[in-house]
C-alpha cells in the first residue's frame, strides 16, 4: 500500500498522516481484541497516528477511565510496536476523586498515570484536554515544558480553548522561554464550523499550529446514516445526532454530500473527510471506526481529490 502524505505537527519535526485515528472507542464500543486487529491494521495502512485520552472510556457503564490507554498500552507490549506510531494523550478532564484540571502538581500525576497505563516512557503529543480557568496559563506552561525536558513528553497541544486563550498561552510561551502549544484540536466539520472559523483559525493559522479537529463526521450524521427520524434507533448516540444535525440545513449538507460522492463513486464520509483535509490549515481530522472495513473506508478518503467548485458547493450548502 502507498505511503500516505505526511504533514508537520506545527513547529516541530514531528509528521503525521492525514487523518488521525480517535482512540475514545476502545474500551467503549471496541473490546480489546478488536482493538489489537484495528491498530495492527492502522499500522499496516500507515494510518499511525492515535490520539487518546486518560479519560476514554469513562462515560461507558462500569468503566473509570483509563481503559483506551491501558489497551493502547497493552498492544504495544505485545507487538513493540511504540516506534511505528505517533501517540498522543490528554489531561485534564474530570477522572473522578478531585482528579481534573491542569495545575502542575496534577499534570505531573496524569503523565505518570498515562505513561503506566500506555506501557511506555513518553508520549510524542501531550494536550490540554480542555482550558483550566483556576490554574495560571503559566504554571501549566511551565510543568509542560519541565515534562519535555525530561522527555516524558515530545511536544504540547491544546484543546477546547477559546482563540483568547490560546493567543495568552501563546504569548506566555514566547515571552518567558517556554514550549508552546504546536496543535490545536478544536470540533470542526461541514455541520460544525462556527466555533473555529473565525478568531480561532485565524490564531492557529497565525501561529503554524496542527489542527487536528474532533467530531469530523458530526457524530456519525456526515456519512447519511441519519437521514430520517427513524434512523436514531441505528445507535446509542441516535437519537442525539438525529435531534442536533437532522433539519432543512443538515439536509441540505446531505444532498450536496451524496452529489459529490456520487461523481467520484465515493462516500459521503469519505467526501466530507476529504472537505476537511482540503481546507489550508487543517492537518489531520480525528476519525474513528470499530472494524477494520470501516478503516479502509475511511483511508479512501486521503486519496480523494475535490476539485474547487466541489469544495465551493460544500461550503455552500453548509453556509449559515
Amino acid at each position: 500500500m502507498s505511503k500516505l502524505t505526511q504533514r508537520q505537527l506545527g513547529r516541530s519535526h514531528i509528521s503525521v498522516p492525514p487523518l488521525t485515528f480517535g482512540g475514545n472507542v476502545f474500551g467503549w464500543t471496541v473490546d480489546q481484541n478488536n482493538a489489537f486487529s484495528l491498530l495492527d491494521a492502522l499500522v499496516d495502512r500507515g494510518l499511525n497516528f492515535i490520539d487518546t485520552a486518560d479519560c476514554y472510556s469513562r462515560w461507558a457503564e462500569g468503566n473509570q477511565g483509563g481503559e483506551s490507554e491501558t489497551i493502547i498500552g497493552n498492544w504495544l507490549k505485545k507487538t513493540a510496536n511504540r516506534d511505528k506510531i505517533i501517540l498522543a494523550t490528554k489531561v485534564g478532564m474530570d477522572m473522578g476523586e478531585g482528579r481534573s484540571g491542569l495545575s502542575g502538581k496534577y499534570i505531573r500525576q496524569a503523565i505518570d498515570a498515562s505513561l503506566r497505563r500506555l506501557q511506555t516512557d513518553y508520549v510524542d503529543l501531550y494536550q490540554a484536554h480542555c482550558d483550566d480557568p483556576h490554574t495560571p496559563l503559566l504554571e501549566t506552561l511551565e510543568t509542560f515544558d519541565a515534562l519535555i525536558a525530561e522527555g516524558k513528553v515530545r511536544i504540547i497541544g491544546a484543546s477546547n480553548y477559546t482563540a483568547e486563550r490560546l493567543t495568552q498561552a501563546l504569548k506566555i510561551s514566547e515571552n518567558q522561554g517556554l514550549a508552546r502549544y504546536e496543535t490545536l484540536q478544536p470540533e470542526y466539520n461541514l455541520y460544525d464550523r462556527s466555533r473555529y472559523e473565525g478568531e480561532l483559525e485565524a490564531v492557529a493559522k497565525n501561529n503554524g499550529l496542527a489542527v487536528i479537529n474532533y467530531y469530523s463526521l458530526a457524530s456519525g450524521f456526515l456519512s447519511g446514516k441519519y437521514r430520517h427520524a427513524e434512523d436514531a434507533a441505528k445507535s446509542k448516540r441516535g437519537q442525539g445526532v438525529v435531534e442536533k444535525y437532522l433539519n432543512p440545513r443538515g439536509l441540505r449538507i446531505l444532498a450536496a454530500l451524496d452529489a459529490v460522492a456520487q461523481a467520484h463513486n465515493a462516500s459521503p464520509t469519505q467526501v466530507a473527510l476529504a472537505w476537511q483535509i482540503a481546507r489550508p490549515g487543517i492537518t489531520a481530522p480525528i476519525v474513528s471506526a470499530t472494524s477494520v472495513s470501516q478503516l479502509d473506508e475511511l483511508v479512501k478518503a486521503t486519496r480523494l481529490t475535490l476539485s474547487d467548485q466541489q469544495i465551493a458547493l460544500l461550503a455552500q450548502a453548509s453556509a449559515g
